[in-house]
């Protein structure tokens, strides 16, 4: 089958072009820039979400997408709203037969701009004219790692009450993966790691895997945005998978 993968080589796109590959695909990795070598079976089009540059002739006989674009939160919109729409449009005028998207756990319950782009993310998909599956995930664990990477530097660790499920993003990959091979089904069950721990939680557990004696920077949760966080609105309890936090950090 032939699939291309927008985003494809960022964290979560470059894991679906291997899982893709792996199963025997022709992929095709969508970005802006080449990023690094490829697997066996994937080549690299250049594409621009926010302009549609390249669309068109990237997606000729591709029968499936899976869309792993993101984009700084500050500035999200264009490439996840109106690049989606615009995705959308190429797909159709292409003849793709599937649009696979990954959005958030619980975007809809937390008052924040990104997670309200993400909504708007998911209406443009529902409302296109091609065949969608979609599925939503917690943060991943190298969401976490990066941001306690980040503040360690300063000798400091974020504490605070927010509860989050973070998952390994290879199992979310593997999901998309299998999505893009199945028939059209829109929203799929969620993807949410094993543990539900507040960000206090994470963080200690990331310093004791790393050995960093920092000073504890408390994050506060205020507001119904705040309220959200710490009434755990980006978790889902009832679905749990891949390893945890701290066994993913073992692993290296």
């Amino acid at each position: 089958m032939k699939v291309a993968v927008t985003g494809g080589t960022g964290v979560l796109g470059a894991l679906v072009v291997a899982q893709l590959a792996a199963r025997g695909d022709q992929v095709l990795a969508l970005s802006r820039a080449p990023g690094e070598a490829l697997p066996g079976g994937a080549s690299h089009r250049r594409v621009d979400l926010t302009t549609g540059e390249g669309l068109a002739d990237a997606l000729a006989g591709v029968e499936a997408v899976v869309n792993a674009a993101n984009s700084n939160p500050r500035n999200a919109a264009p490439v996840l709203i109106e690049g989606t729409r615009r995705l959308l449009q190429a797909e159709a005028a292409a003849g793709v037969r599937h649009h696979v998207d990954v959005s958030i756990v619980g975007c809809d319950r937390v008052p924040m701009r990104y997670y309200g782009v993400k909504v708007a993310q998911e209406e443009a998909i529902a409302a296109g004219d091609v065949p969608w599956s979609l599925v939503r995930a917690t943060q991943f664990h190298d969401l976490l790692d990066g941001l306690f990477e980040s503040a360690a530097r300063f000798r400091l660790s974020p504490r605070g009450s927010a509860r989050l499920q973070p998952i390994a993003p290879t199992v979310v990959a593997e999901r998309l993966a299998e999505a893009a091979h199945a028939e059209p089904r829109g929203r799929l069950p969620d993807a949410a790691g094993p543990q539900m721990l507040t960000l206090s939680e994470l963080a200690r557990t990331w310093n004791a895997a790393k050995k960093r004696a920092s000073l504890p920077a408390r994050i506060p949760m205020v507001g119904r945005a705040g309220r959200s966080l710490r009434e755990a609105a980006l978790c889902n309890p009832a679905v749990g998978d891949g390893p945890s936090f701290e066994r993913w950090l073992a692993d290296g």
